[in-house]
């Protein structure tokens, strides 16, 4: 036999997460629950097609859809809509020169698209500093990239809280030009955010220490159900301690987009010069490794985005999520008082968006999946 190119190619375990909903997805059983992909399903366990994504489909369909190449950049349109969503107005209107934006894949492909930015043509160190816990990819995607990716105690594990002393002393003694990675809202997958006060000296001691901020912006609108106050910790940075900033947007799960791949992925520069250039960057960046970005996904964000009837609804639907998702943490705490389950389970109540970090040890967790429950 001829010898193989490929001899030497390992194995890769399979991703964690995926592998769960495999797992999901063979349980025969009637009653299995999946508690591991974060996808927002209802109360029968199938996916919610918005009523704003119903109505900006039909309106997009209406239009003749065609299927021609978007810009390298994409929809120009969505872009602008997007960052203007989350910068607010009348911000946005006196930063707008400043930002280099481009369409990217979700929200993967959002972080992949700035990290390439940063890596290729900026003068920051290549270390980025990730909390620990986090979404498993960001280390896949900043490591992918040659970064050497740095982790902080974000969670106390015994108390159920942020671990704010960790975080401060990684600001204090982070390289000057380092990059944090900031999770805007609705962390992944603690559910505990830092305070508007935390927020506060987070950006100032960044600032300060000359720290730079790429934010994941994935779940804007899941943390209270409205967009302007989920943006808050990016509007305190960009708009009011005024400084640069990588914002990485998804429409996967505040839209139920999940699979269209719809992302904006934009950074906030000192002055319109370097957002020209910057936006050239990302510009050859993206041609290289998408050329041009799906256009449907994008098509119907933008069309509500840039409708306030549809903004509307779409508002609305970020509630009816948000509120069912905070009345089944209720529910859940609740049975675990009715059962007396040991422990103190306020955190649970006390979390906010898509995630329940239980604090369970992993041999129940595993235990669990006996009676087709397929958490981690």
């Amino acid at each position: 036999m001829a010898e193989s190119f490929f001899s030497s190619t390992p194995r890769i375990p399979k991703d964690a997460i995926f592998a769960l909903t495999a797992q999901y997805k063979s349980d025969s059983s009637p009653i299995k629950v999946n508690l591991g992909q974060g996808t927002y399903q209802d109360d029968a366990g199938q996916p919610w097609i918005l009523p704003a994504v119903a109505e900006a489909r039909r309106r997009v369909q209406n239009r003749k859809l065609v299927h021609e190449y978007l810009p390298i950049l994409g929809l120009p349109e969505f872009r602008h809509a997007a960052c203007r969503m989350v910068i607010g107005q009348p911000a946005f209107d006196s930063v707008s020169s400043r930002i280099a934006s481009s369409q990217a894949l979700s929200g993967t492909g959002s972080l992949h698209l700035a990290a390439s930015l940063i890596k290729t043509c900026s003068s920051l160190k290549p270390t980025i500093w990730i909390p620990e816990p986090t979404w498993s990819n960001h280390h896949l995607v900043f490591g992918s990239l040659g970064f050497k990716c740095r982790s902080f105690p974000y969670y106390d594990f015994e108390r159920k809280s942020l671990d704010f002393d960790s975080y401060r002393t990684m600001l204090q003694s982070a390289e000057p030009k380092s990059i944090v990675v900031l999770h805007a809202c609705a962390h992944n997958p603690t559910g505990c955010d830092p305070t508007k006060e935390q927020w506060r000296e987070i950006g100032e001691t960044m600032k300060q220490r000359q720290l730079f901020p790429l934010f994941d912006a994935a779940y804007l609108g899941f943390n209270s159900g409205n967009i302007d106050d989920d943006a808050y910790a990016i509007r305190l940075f960009v708009n009011e301690l005024d400084m640069e900033a990588a914002v990485c947007v998804s429409f996967a799960k505040n839209m139920g987009l999940y699979g269209e791949r719809v992302g904006c992925s934009f950074l906030v520069t000192r002055n319109a010069d370097f957002a020209v250039n910057t936006e050239s960057v990302l510009e050859r960046l993206q041609r290289s490794v998408v050329s041009n970005p799906p256009a449907y996904g994008a098509k119907i964000a933008g069309t509500i985005l840039n409708d306030d009837k549809l903004r509307n609804i779409w508002n609305d639907d970020m509630v009816t999520m948000c509120s069912r998702i905070k009345e089944m943490r209720q529910a859940l705490y609740e049975q675990l008082l009715v059962n007396d389950a040991p422990g103190d389970w306020t955190h649970i109540i006390k979390q906010s968006g898509m995630f329940s970090f239980l604090g369970l040890p992993l041999e129940i967790v595993i235990k669990l999946r006996a009676p087709h429950l397929h958490g981690r």
